[in-house]
């Protein structure tokens, strides 16, 4: 019996998702071209943190709220102190009474504090990359929803990463599409859309592709129903709406989103937005991929994908680290 040759494997692929400002999630990332012996990382979205914790500097303490509690401690625990806080998606500003004054009373203030934050992270990440990453290693970070417009910029001028949002970039055996934008969602984000919209953006950047090219898909919005996009449903008050005595799950990717995967078939969809969600799909022919995320307690989570020199897809793995 004649079995065949096993393909041989040109592009792996290192995926992860909705690391929210976590550093330490974004130095495991960096680690797994070595860990995983990577040809490319791909960090989808949602890389900002989710806000800006003010801490009061008063008389040799640090005074702040860390999951709504006021916390105290010595001025000698400010790297701890602020440690807990990226781990839970926030950064932090030490401030003295006047400053802390205007961060409480000026949301103008505040939000300038918050991206300057963000825009110092990613900067930050981006010279780590640039010397941790061995040069074969390509980086390519996109944004998310989460992520305010002002990141694109950042992103696209520094050197040692790349990050083609709303282009498609050539990984050798496979193109890749990227589109960080998703459906409307209860927290009013910059880069929601309706159904029709979205459908819209993503094949005018799926247009760009050259004909007979195997397609990898970056859509930071899972498929609707697809098993990638589960999660809690919520009231009009953001709270769990409960069900039969448990809370009632549902599914919130976009119907655009699966209607172009079914359309386009690429070779893989990498997806992430619903963190909870990990999981692997096949819609058509094409394989989707939601690794979920878990950086609050320091764990990244990813995803290796295998390509063959003919772009198609050889097998993927999950991993948590």
């Amino acid at each position: 019996m004649f079995f065949g040759r096993a393909k041989k494997r040109a592009l792996r692929i290192y995926f992860a998702t909705d690391v929210h400002g976590s550093d330490r999630c974004f130095r495991k990332f960096l680690a797994a071209a070595d860990s995983y012996d990577a040809d490319v990382l791909v960090l989808g979205g949602d890389i900002a943190g989710k806000g800006l914790v003010p801490i009061r500097s008063h008389n040799g303490t640090l005074s702040a709220k860390v999951r709504g509690e006021p916390v105290t401690v010595p001025r000698a625990e400010e790297d701890r102190l602020r440690a807990e806080i990226n781990r839970l998606g926030f950064y932090s500003i030490v401030a003295g009474d006047t400053d802390m004054e205007r961060l409480e009373a000026e949301p103008a203030f505040l939000d300038a504090a918050f991206e300057s934050a963000i825009v110092d992270q990613i900067h930050g990440w981006c010279r780590l990359a640039e010397d941790r990453l061995k040069a074969r290693v390509r980086c390519i970070i996109t944004p998310g929803n989460d992520d305010p417009r002002a990141i694109d910029a950042v992103l696209k001028s520094e050197p040692r990463i790349e990050s083609p949002e709303g282009e498609i970039c050539d990984l050798g055996p496979v193109m890749m599409a990227s589109c960080g934008d998703v459906t409307p969602t209860p927290w009013n984000t910059e880069r929601e859309y309706s159904e029709e919209e979205l459908g819209s953006r993503l094949e005018k950047i799926l247009e760009q592709a050259p004909a007979g090219r195997k397609m990898v898909v970056n859509f930071h919005c899972p498929p609707y129903g697809s098993g990638l996009d589960f999660a809690a449903e919520l009231d009009a008050q953001l709270r769990p709406v409960i069900r039969g005595g448990r809370p009632s799950i549902v599914p919130v990717g976009s119907k655009a989103v699966r209607d172009v995967i079914k359309r386009h078939q690429p070779v893989v969809g990498l997806h992430g937005h619903i963190h909870e969600s990990r999981a692997a799909q096949k819609i058509g022919s094409s394989l989707c991929l939601n690794p979920g995320s878990d950086y609050t307690a320091d764990v990244l989570r990813g995803a290796i994908v295998d390509f063959a020199e003919d772009g198609s897809y050889i097998d993927f793995l999950f991993t948590a680290g």
